[in-house]
């Protein structure tokens, strides 16, 4: 912000008297109805100037209750929350705040359709290539290209992940792609997280977990002690004594039905465990948690 107030001045764009553009460290000189404060964090954004003063970690400057905090940019879709959290704690020390939702003083960010012509007359490339923005809005920006004289076949729109070989004399959009989509970042690990991970851990949000320990004679299949059952976020067991009696209920029965004096299949087991047991939670509370069967062969 302090670079593009300069270059405005430097340009004309902003003419104000010496002394009416002041360092933040000099304000305490004023008093505090002859100040003006242009500041970044209408979005929200937690390392923003605004956010620094409502959380009173701002050197210079704290929310007054006699402040007037005027909000004149929209709310970019997603920053809602955030947006309303700023608007509430400011609120909350007494500010009074005015946004584009309650009078109109909402001013873009974004250059009008004249001053982007005004921009290709000056720099007149031999190609334009609008980027960073919906498909629909760079497709304009091309038409405009169009309106100061740029060829249609040299406004060249192009998608994520495109590759364009660039030549002194040339253009060409070819055939190769990149990878251009979101990389999944954990931990230590970026770009490593495959898609049977994420759906294991939307289950796990979803629905919940249930761990079956199972103690077995490793030669006559038998179950040497009653199974041990955890949940996660599925159900409180203590009080849901039935479902979990249900559930030891059938896998007596499912290891009853085992061939005797076999040694035992564990890969099979758990798959059976997993589709009995599944099937009896989902017809007693319609939801489908994550089952691993533990099987501990003695």
């Amino acid at each position: 912000m302090k670079t593009n107030v300069q270059i405005a001045q430097n340009l004309g764009f902003i003419k104000a008297k010496e002394g009416t553009i002041i360092p933040v460290e000099e304000i305490h000189k004023l008093r505090n109805d002859k100040i003006l404060i242009l500041s970044t964090g209408a979005q929200g954004e937690p390392n923003a100037g605004l956010m620094k003063m409502i959380n009173g970690e701002h050197r210079q400057i704290k929310i007054q209750p006699t402040d007037t905090v005027v909000l004149s940019s929209s709310v970019i879709p997603g920053n809602e929350k955030s947006v309303q959290v700023v608007k509430d704690n400011l609120s909350r020390q007494g500010a009074l705040v005015y946004h584009s939702a309650l009078i109109d003083i909402h001013s873009s960010g974004h250059a009008p359709k004249d001053d982007l012509k005004l921009v290709m007359k000056l720099i007149n490339p031999k190609f334009l290539v609008p980027v960073h923005g919906y498909y629909f809005m760079r497709a304009a920006n091309a038409r405009s290209a169009q309106e100061v004289g740029i060829p249609k076949e040299n406004a060249i729109l192009m998608d994520n992940g495109q590759v364009a070989e660039l030549t002194k004399d040339g253009f060409k959009v070819t055939h190769e792609e990149v990878p251009a989509f979101y990389v999944m970042v954990d931990g230590l690990g970026v770009g490593d997280v495959e898609e049977v991970v994420l759906r294991d851990r939307r289950a796990l949000a979803q629905e919940g977990m249930v761990v079956i320990i199972l103690t077995v004679d490793r030669e006559k299949g038998k179950l040497l002690k009653s199974p041990d059952i955890i949940s996660r976020g599925f159900i409180y067991l203590k009080e849901n004594q039935e479902v979990l009696e249900g559930i030891r209920k059938r896998l007596r029965a499912l290891l009853g039905r085992l061939p005797a004096h076999q040694s035992i299949d564990a890969d099979y087991l758990k798959t059976i465990i997993r589709d009995q047991v599944g099937q009896f939670l989902y017809n007693e509370t319609r939801r489908r948690p994550m089952i691993l069967p533990v099987i501990i062969e003695i």
